[in-house]
């Protein structure tokens, strides 16, 4: 059995293994249905198959990209002949213009749409509190990351799934985060630069910037697109105070969703407005606190309450978000939800600035300094590199 699809039987470059077999085949008006080697059903609509023919006519042989328009066909569409071959492939002659498709079951396998399948391919992110994430916090070695691809691949799936990594032994070298950081990908260039530096400044535009305690919040609000990935890597930290606090924002959802369904409710529909003054530049976005993706699930925290502008809604709605934003931080200041950790000079912190709430101690610096160097990556980097990596290592 040949498990290596021909560039003509996949569009794209991803690998997809052969660990069923379609063993039976049944035509119906609009779809057809095939039985796999254990007992599994899958329906694939006519349309749908058309539409993902993956041959060269349809499929662009130099980027891999769709040529074919569904527009072209028409909606009543039907195979001609419908047949298994010997080892597994779908091949189908269409009704419309003799076309000839020939689809793997690996591919076939990877994208059935059933109910049992789409959740299957659901991402879980690992919800985590205190008790568990000081147990069991994803820590990986600098070197190890710099050095082996496997590695690496580990380290961005514990990234994606809990939020929050640790990376230990770092060089305490200036610019040493953006050699990391471009492991993933490219870094997100923002106004307060490519690299940013945490210490601080007599002319501090940013509370960051200042010995002063940091509330818990996410980074950048303010924007459209909140940065993705913060990295943060300590240089020096001698000073006294300045613990860094994170709670994950999905458990604290968590929470909300089951005992506070209204004030869940509001966070994730009534939105707040964000103000990042500068002397230079004026951000400003608007947003519910809570971003729910298709199927309800939270996907993303926009939190910063020394960055929020006034509220601006009917009046009716203004206490019921009051009241949902007060609940959502009282409960982010609850022990059990808060993982503490004082980095130390040559850790560095990953996490997920649209999961993760970020806080930090006061400090004083009268026992030496704190210089703390970070950067942004976002998401799409992260998961598209685990793509790519996922093609040799699965």
């Amino acid at each position: 059995m040949n498990n290596h699809p021909d560039v003509h039987e996949i569009a794209g470059y991803y690998r997809y293994d052969i660990n069923h077999l379609p063993v039976g085949l049944e035509l119906g008006e609009s779809a057809l249905r095939i039985v796999w080697d254990d007992g599994r059903r899958s329906e694939y609509h006519y349309l749908w198959l058309r539409d993902n023919c993956p041959c060269h006519e349809c499929i662009s042989e130099l980027s891999r990209e769709q040529v074919f328009e569904i527009c072209d066909v028409p909606l009543t569409i039907r195979p001609e002949t419908a047949t298994l071959t010997e080892d597994g492939r779908l091949d189908i002659v269409w009704d419309h213009e003799a076309h000839k498709s020939r689809y793997h079951p690996g591919w076939l396998r990877k994208h059935c749409y059933s109910d049992e399948a789409r959740e299957e391919r659901v991402l879980k992110p690992v919800i985590w509190e205190k008790g568990q994430i000081d147990r069991s916090l994803p820590t990986y070695g600098f070197a190890d990351i710099m050095e082996d691809d496997g590695v690496l691949l580990n380290w961005l799936r514990g990234q994606r799934d809990y939020g929050l990594c640790l990376v230990e032994g770092v060089p305490t070298l200036p610019g040493t985060v953006q050699a990391i950081a471009n492991r993933i990908s490219f870094i997100r260039e923002t106004n307060f630069g490519v690299l940013f530096d945490v210490q601080s400044k007599p002319d501090a535009n940013s509370a960051a910037y200042t010995t002063l305690r940091l509330p818990l919040h996410t980074d950048l609000p303010t924007r459209e697109l909140q940065p993705g990935l913060q990295f943060l890597h300590c240089l020096v930290n001698d000073a006294s105070g300045g613990e860094s606090i994170l709670v994950d924002g999905f458990r604290i959802a968590e929470e909300m969703r089951e005992h506070y369904p209204e004030d869940f409710a509001a966070l994730s529909t009534l939105p707040m407005d964000f103000y990042n003054k500068d002397r230079d530049t004026d951000y400003r976005f608007r947003a519910t606190a809570l971003k729910l993706d298709s199927e309800g699930n939270v996907s993303e925290v926009r939190i910063a309450n020394f960055l929020r502008g006034p509220l601006d809604l009917p009046g009716g709605d203004i206490a019921a978000l009051y009241k949902a934003y007060r609940q959502f931080m009282l409960l982010t200041r609850e022990s059990r939800f808060q993982y503490f950790r004082q980095l130390q000079a040559g850790d560095m912190i990953v996490f997920d600035n649209r999961r993760v709430l970020h806080a930090r101690n006061a400090f004083d610096l009268k026992a030496g300094d704190r210089h703390l160097q970070g950067c942004y990556v976002d998401r799409d980097e992260l998961l598209s590199r685990i793509r790519v990596l996922e093609r040799t290592y699965g």
